[in-house]
This record gives C-alpha cells, sequence and structure tokens, in this order.
C-alpha cells in the first residue's frame, strides 16, 4: 500500500515537473475601421523555453477580410520564457462587422522534432492552443445627402508678391544672358572665321629665370647627378640666348658662342661671365671635371647674372623692331 502511494507521488511530481505552459493572445489596434484601412492584426504567444511552435496559418479563419502583408515573425527569450509574436496587415472593403475566430497555434513539448512542412493533426505528439477571438466594426464614411456637394475650402487669392516677382524677372535677365554668351561662343560663327585663341608668350629672361629655379629645387648636384645639373644649367642659358639674341646657341659651340655674342652691343656685359660659365660646363661634361660645391653654386649665381644683365628693355625692343622692318 505504502509504495502505491509513493508511486502515486512520484507520477505526480514528474507531471507538475514536466508540465508544459503555452497562451496565445489576438488582438487588433481598434475596434472601429473605415472602409478601406489598414487593420493591424497580431498573434502574441508566450511559452515555455523548451516548446516548439508552428507559425501560424490565418487565411482560413478571415471571412470579408483579406490580407496585405504578412511581417516577419519577432521572436524573444526572457529567462525560461519565449515570446513570439506574428503581425500581419488586413484590410476590408465593405462595412460590416468582423469576428476572426480563435486560431490554433500547433506545437510539440520536449525534444520532439517539428518543422513548418505541413501540419498532422491526427499526429498525437501535436498539440494546439486557442487564441482569444477578435472582434471590431468597419464602417462607411458618413454622408449627409440632404446638404449640398461644397468644396473642401473656397478658392485662396493670393495677393501680388513685387518682391518676388523682382527676382524672377532678374533670375530670368540672367538666364538670357547666359544663352546669348553660349550662343555668342559656341554658334554663332563671325563671317565665317574661326576665332583664334590667343596665345602668352613669356618674355626669354621669365623663361630662363622660371626653368633656373626650377633646376635649383630640384637639388640635382646635391645629389651626385653633377653631369646631369650642368647639361640642364647650360641648356636653359643656351635657350635663353636663342630667345634673347635670335643666337642658335644649342647648335654651337662655346667659342663660336662667344664669337656671336661679341657682335652684340647688349652682351658686353656677360662675355666674361659666359666665358667662366660656358667653360666649366664643357669640362664637367667633356673632361669629366668633379667640381667642388662652390663651383656648382658659382654656376647658378652666373646663370641667373647672364640673364638678369641682359633682360631686354621696352625701347631696345622697339628699336630692334624698326630695323628688323
Amino acid at each position: 500500500m505504502v509504495k502505491k502511494i509513493i508511486l502515486i507521488f512520484l507520477i505526480f511530481i514528474s507531471g507538475s515537473l514536466f508540465a508544459q505552459t503555452i497562451t496565445a493572445k489576438a488582438a487588433v489596434d481598434s475596434s472601429l475601421y473605415l472602409v478601406g484601412d489598414y487593420i493591424h492584426y497580431s498573434l502574441r504567444i508566450d511559452y515555455d523555453k523548451n516548446i516548439k511552435i508552428i507559425q501560424p496559418s490565418i487565411q482560413d479563419s478571415l471571412k470579408g477580410v483579406e490580407i496585405l502583408k504578412i511581417e516577419n515573425p519577432e521572436y524573444s527569450i526572457n529567462g525560461d520564457k519565449k515570446t513570439a509574436e506574428f503581425k500581419y496587415l488586413l484590410s476590408c472593403y465593405d462595412s460590416t462587422d468582423v469576428t476572426i475566430p480563435p486560431v490554433n497555434i500547433y506545437y510539440r513539448a520536449g525534444k520532439d522534432t517539428l518543422n513548418n512542412a505541413g501540419i498532422d493533426t491526427s499526429d498525437a505528439t501535436l498539440k494546439f492552443v486557442q487564441s482569444n477571438p477578435v472582434n471590431f466594426s468597419v464602417r462607411l464614411v458618413n454622408v449627409d445627402l440632404k446638404k449640398d456637394i461644397k468644396d473642401v475650402k473656397d478658392p485662396l487669392k493670393i495677393p501680388l508678391d513685387w518682391k518676388a516677382i523682382l527676382i524672377w524677372v532678374l533670375i530670368g535677365i540672367i538666364l538670357l544672358m547666359v544663352l546669348y554668351y553660349l550662343y555668342k561662343k559656341y554658334f554663332k560663327k563671325k563671317d565665317g572665321k574661326i576665332e583664334e585663341k590667343k596665345i602668352i608668350k613669356l618674355p626669354p629672361h621669365v623663361i630662363a629665370l622660371n626653368s633656373l629655379n626650377e633646376l635649383k629645387e630640384r637639388k640635382l648636384w646635391q645629389n651626385g647627378k653633377i653631369k646631369e645639373y650642368h647639361s640642364e644649367i647650360t641648356e636653359i642659358i643656351r635657350r635663353y640666348f636663342e630667345g634673347r639674341f635670335s643666337l642658335l646657341a644649342l647648335e654651337l659651340t662655346t667659342s663660336e658662342t662667344l664669337l656671336h655674342l661679341k657682335t652684340r652691343k647688349d652682351a658686353k656685359d656677360i662675355l666674361e661671365t659666359t666665358f667662366d660659365f660656358l667653360s666649366n660646363a664643357d669640362l664637367v661634361k667633356f673632361a669629366k671635371f668633379s667640381p667642388i660645391e662652390s663651383v656648382n653654386e658659382e654656376m647658378m649665381k652666373q646663370a641667373v647674372e647672364i640673364v638678369e644683365l641682359t633682360i631686354e628693355k621696352p625701347e631696345e625692343k622697339i628699336k630692334e623692331d624698326i630695323e628688323n622692318v
């Protein structure tokens, strides 16, 4: 007798320990809608952690109501409890009272496997709980047929805004000016002639001084490129002679260059400096002479001096142009 009592007690205790809890609650966001309104219907399921549920299907429960959208389920866990929320967007296009009946929520408890691929209601291991029914009403917009149909509001009279008119006039003038400019520049041909672009020609001394400054910043001889330094600095000065004195200095030897410069009165101040400058460069380029640092620095000073002492004055340019006529 005692054994039977103990056995019954153990069965009761084990049943209590392994009892599963699951609840389902359905709701909508209002009790009254107009025809065509969005109806937000939700199913909230609270259940134990070891319960597995199948996503509910409400299509068969709806009559006179259309499903517009099925939201993705939302799941959350709080300790040993889980919550699943299923949301649906519905609509009704007739004036009526609607009742969404209880929805079956199928589930299994424990270690039983479960999937959503079909529900076999004859399966003894498959259980279900029902949600509560949901009631709401759908009504038409109230219209008083005895009254005349009126506009929502009387037509508005907009006063003239002179500031706004002035701004638009200015914008129009600017736009016309831009269009005229584009027309003149890209479309209109002037007497069949192609407009030539003006090219600004820099004076020879500006070109030479800019080139010498760029060469100085490159620091060729400081980085061991002594021959390249002397070749480039003499080329700059020879090109300057070509532009300043109309002398083909790039094709002449040092002695030939000096002979031509001696015939120029405006080159008498640079003859000695030019001789030293070109001679030092020839020693480096042809005799493999390795100058000391002071010589390299002096070469740059001499090059600048040659240019600055022979900058053509405006009156000399006018005189030369007259003589060439």
